[in-house]
């Protein structure tokens, strides 16, 4: 209905864009962009949201910063500790102001007997813990002293161990040197050479089961 005035004033010639979006009033003006209107030009320099990335920009991809391992345990450990820190103080000013209306109410009601054992049940409590910690403590302790037994025993095992090889290695090498007086030298090739040419020795023999010499050739 708003519309038929103004195609009733319509005559032939050109009409200017101000006069067709007064005449029209706001909204999107037909022939024109779908969503477009005079009062929605979008500011210069300015992208809308549904406007393609930049040509500079279209392969680019976002990729964290660097993160140095060392540093990330680091600081992963020290947040934990603080959040251990922190639960045990929360736990610890819970459990004080617990007591605190606990003793607050039993002293409103007027029970000072229920006071009375309260306290020593808690004495009593105090007592109990201090017991188990000094019976903890001395189980450690002689955990602790029997690690410290078997690690003298097995200590004491290797070493027997290394003094029997290295006396086995020293005998080994005896041995050697004693062997080592018959062998031939250079030096002494000559007399070896001359040795076994005044003894021969025939090795081409038959042995029984019992390993007796029962044939033997006669060298030439």
């Amino acid at each position: 209905a708003a519309m038929l005035p103004a195609l009733r004033r319509c005559r032939p010639g050109p009409v200017s864009l101000p006069a067709l979006a007064a005449a029209l009033g706001p909204g999107p003006v037909p022939g024109l962009c779908p969503g477009w209107s005079p009062r929605a030009v979008p500011t210069r320099g300015r992208k809308t949201r549904y406007d393609p990335p930049a040509k500079s920009k279209a392969g680019r991809v976002k990729l964290p910063p660097p993160v140095d391992p060392e540093e990330l345990l680091v600081v992963q450990e020290r947040y934990r500790q603080y959040r251990l820190v922190l639960s045990a103080l929360r736990a610890e000013f819970r459990a004080e102001v617990l007591q605190k209306k606990r003793e607050e109410r039993l002293a409103a009601e007027g029970s000072v007997e229920e006071l009375e054992e309260h306290r020593r049940l808690m004495a009593w409590n105090d007592e109990e813990n201090a017991r188990q910690q000094a019976r903890r403590e001395e189980r450690v302790r002689k955990e602790e002293e029997e690690q410290k037994r078997r690690r003298l025993e097995i200590a004491e095992k290797q070493a027997r161990k290394m003094e029997a090889f290295v006396e086995e290695k020293e005998k080994e090498v005896l041995q050697l040197q004693e062997e080592a007086k018959n062998f031939i030298t250079p030096e002494n090739l000559e007399a070896r050479i001359e040795e076994c040419l005044d003894n021969p020795r025939n090795y081409n023999f038959a042995i029984d089961k019992d390993g007796r010499i029962v044939k033997r050739t006669v060298l030439s």
